[in-house]
């Protein structure tokens, strides 16, 4: 198998790369919004004491969405290459496994809980690294392979 590249000129672990980090980018921003974020007033730096909710779902506070913006813009560097764009996916999903795990083992209530993370939160980054994992290896497999060809 070789890696084709779309019209763009891209493989498809670069596309890939660059729409999951405009997607980060995207929800760091609308984490800043009032009305897509309800309680939006209540929204704390840090800290599992912040009300604010994203799309009603999703506990919110300004370093959370500060990490969604550098993660965003970190794939969309990233994408620009090959290498990058498949150690995105595979190094993002990774992280988003371990969040997840901590997520599971901290309580909603601990100090520990410093980001914010509640329980949708922590299906979504379930959700999320087993398919920036899954999509980095498969798409990524690729690159290895046209590079010893």
């Amino acid at each position: 198998m070789t890696t084709t590249h779309t019209r763009t000129g891209r493989a498809p672990v670069q596309t890939v790369a660059l729409l999951v980090g405009a997607v980060f980018l995207l929800v760091g921003i609308l984490g800043f919004i009032p009305g897509i974020t309800s309680n939006y007033g209540s929204m704390s730096f840090g800290g599992h004491h912040s009300d604010a909710m994203l799309l009603g779902l999703f506990q919110v506070s300004v370093l959370h969405n500060i990490v969604h913006l550098l993660f965003g813009i970190a794939g969309l560097t990233l994408s620009r290459t090959l290498g990058g764009a498949k150690n995105f996916l595979v190094g993002g999903g990774v992280i988003y496994l371990v969040l997840w795990l901590y997520g599971l083992f901290i309580g909603q209530e601990s100090a520990a809980n410093f980001v914010p993370l509640n329980t949708a939160d922590n299906w979504l980054h379930f959700v999320l690294g087993v398919a920036m994992l899954a999509l980095g290896l498969v798409l990524g497999r690729r690159v290895v392979e046209r590079r010893t060809v």
